[in-house]
């Protein structure tokens, strides 16, 4: 079993990696992602949801390009 990490990809990034980071934790595409904040953002009045993105953005780590993923048995 692979061990998952929440964490920033910059490689696919659009805007800081957030979103492409919780579409690899969930192994799904990132453009499913980042149309759902962009729809979460048109319905709360943008507000809540930019500081909701900013705070994931700070409290996210970047992934380590360094690190070999490995399996955990």
């Amino acid at each position: 079993m692979k061990k998952k990490r929440l964490e920033r990809d910059e490689e696919k990034a659009v805007v800081s990696g957030v979103m492409a980071g919780m579409a690899n934790y969930f192994e799904q595409d990132p453009v499913l992602f980042r149309v759902a904040a962009i729809a979460f953002l048109l319905l709360t009045g943008i507000f809540p949801g930019i500081l909701l993105y900013l705070a994931a953005w700070w409290v996210m780590p970047k992934r380590d390009k360094n690190r070999v993923d490995y399996e955990i048995e």
